[in-house]
């Protein structure tokens, strides 16, 4: 009985061996956070949304998919506040960014590092279609990476309101 104790128990520990540690995703997580500071991603048009929002697709690059996806919610509304995004099919028209200020991120970046820090406030304005699940196609290998495309909702009204109310963006009646 011992000797078979003994064996399950380096069986098991041969199991876990091969799990992703926390510590692997968490290294993740950071590359994907360093990606985000960079933004890069790409942002189109997935459809026409509720009254106030956009509903756009983001494809956004990690080595872990699932990290990717998480990043998808940010970087659609980093899209939103200082991109804007291309009209095209499915009845979509061109958005312009919220800020036409290039140097915004910049001249704000307490309020910005705040506000995109990991469960921040960007959160609030964000919500994935379809439960975050990903359509064929949506997931693609780039040399080491993957690029992974997700439809998510962003309640634009209410962020241009927020921002505007933190003095962050101009109001659209404030005037030239």
């Amino acid at each position: 009985m011992k000797k078979l104790s003994g064996v399950i128990i380096v069986v098991v520990a041969f199991l876990l061996s091969g799990l992703p540690t926390h510590s692997a995703f968490a290294q993740a997580k950071k590359k994907a956070n360093k990606d985000t500071e960079d933004w890069r991603y790409e942002v189109e048009c997935a459809g026409v949304g509720k009254e106030g929002t956009y509903m756009i697709k983001v494809w956004s690059y990690s080595k872990k998919p699932q990290v990717a996806m998480e990043q998808c919610k940010k970087n659609a509304v980093h899209a939103v506040i200082f991109q804007g995004f291309a009209g095209g099919g499915q009845g979509c028209t061109p958005q312009k960014a919220l800020t036409n200020n290039p140097a915004l991120e910049q001249e704000k970046a307490d309020f910005f590092a705040e506000f995109f820090a990991d469960g921040g406030k960007y959160m609030k304005y964000v919500s994935t279609a379809n439960d975050g699940a990903i359509g064929a196609g949506d997931r693609v290998k780039v040399g080491k990476e993957y690029k992974v495309g997700v439809i998510v909702t962003v309640a634009k009204d209410n962020l241009r309101k927020d921002l505007e109310n933190a003095g962050i963006i101009k109001s659209l009646t404030s005037g030239f």
